[in-house]
């Protein structure tokens, strides 16, 4: 049974619910466009908690009702058989309710961008960058999220020294928060002739979108130089001065563009970089302040964090944060089949989230 003190939070979520309800379809909220997302997204939210509670005192009542029976001689044995049944329900749905009020990551919600690195391992550490990008922009295809190519950084043999993408839709940075890390890769690269498997990493950082109204960047911060774009071994792809180095000084972040022929284009995906990257570094001193919580999610989503290996020989993934392994590695690089990864890792969150809230 649910105690006294989430019923009463329960309560307070269902009067908020009901009392949205007729400010949706006041005139004055349906012409104020930002109110009425705002107002339309909260109630929205908490949809599914007041179905979900609603569900839960339906199911208490008839648990009543069957122990009532249980008096009558001859309805006894059916009446312990439903309240039995009805007990596993009202269970689950207790769970869901604690799960649905457990805290939501206020960033969950936002587009990202990710940046992908080769790590050790040379070329065959950039082919694998390449491979994480096909794998990560084809999952974000699947669940219908635009993507975007910022910047990239070709190799020699065709992979990719570095690569900056935006995922935008409702709720990315909740599905891809989780790749968060070091990925690690074991197989036979093409160029071994010797047949020995070689061991490559690549880095995958992913950061929240920051709108321009959460990070402030004084223009007195930056030196913008411009420079001719290069492709592969030095090569000038354009005749024009469009590529785009933006410097931050006070933090030392810098973020080049080369990919777009325009220099305005450039500089506007250079600053959404940097913005982005400010964001992550103040994220992450909060997150630092509060290092208890940090401890308690699934791993730290540190940069030098080995989240999961790639094993080619083996035709097996595994997720060393939840001990989780697939063994259809070319079809989840090949098409982006990650939902699994997905709804492992977060149901270990919720499953630890829960623990500390009943502590």
């Amino acid at each position: 049974m649910l105690d006294q003190l989430l019923l009463s939070k329960l309560a307070a979520v269902e009067a908020r619910y009901e009392e949205l309800s007729p400010m949706l379809a006041d005139p004055a909220v349906i012409g104020n466009r930002q109110q009425m997302q705002k107002l339309s997204k909260e109630h929205s939210d908490l949809r599914p908690i007041v179905e979900t509670l609603r569900q839960y005192r339906d199911v208490d009542r008839r648990v009543g009702e069957a122990r009532e029976l249980q008096k009558d001689p001859e309805m006894r044995d059916l009446a312990r058989q439903e309240e039995t049944e009805l007990a596993g329900e009202l269970e689950r749905l207790e769970k869901t309710l604690k799960e649905l009020l457990m805290p939501k990551d206020p960033n969950d919600d936002k587009n990202i961008i990710l940046e992908i690195r080769a790590g050790t391992g040379g070329e065959e550490a950039a082919l694998f960058a390449a491979d994480l990008y096909h794998m990560l922009t084809q999952y974000a295809a699947r669940l219908r999220f635009k993507v975007d190519t910022l910047s990239t950084s070709p190799s020699e043999t065709g992979g990719l020294k570095d690569v900056t993408f935006e995922i935008a839709g409702d709720g990315a940075f909740s599905v891809f928060k989780w790749e968060s890390g070091v990925h690690r890769v074991q197989r036979v690269p093409a160029t071994e002739t010797q047949g020995r498997i070689h061991t490559s990493t690549a880095t995958v950082a992913v950061l929240p979108e920051a709108e321009e109204v959460e990070v402030h960047i004084d223009q007195k911060d930056l030196e913008i130089d411009v420079y001719r774009s290069t492709g592969p071994g030095g090569q000038s792809v354009n005749t024009t001065d469009s590529a785009v180095r933006v410097t931050h000084v006070p933090s030392g972040i810098v973020v080049a563009c080369q990919d777009e022929r325009s220099q305005l284009q450039n500089k506007e995906r250079a600053m959404r970089i940097l913005r982005a990257r400010l964001y992550e570094r103040e994220r992450e001193a909060q997150a630092q302040a509060q290092a208890d919580a940090r401890r308690s999610q699934i791993g730290s989503g540190g940069r030098s964090e080995k989240i999961r290996t790639y094993n080619f020989p083996q035709s097996r993934i595994t997720d060393h944060r939840v001990k989780h392994t697939s063994h259809a590695l070319e079809q989840v690089l090949k098409t982006g089949e990650l939902d699994e990864f997905t709804s492992a890792l977060q149901a270990d969150w919720n499953r630890r989230q829960l623990e500390e809230t009943t502590v």
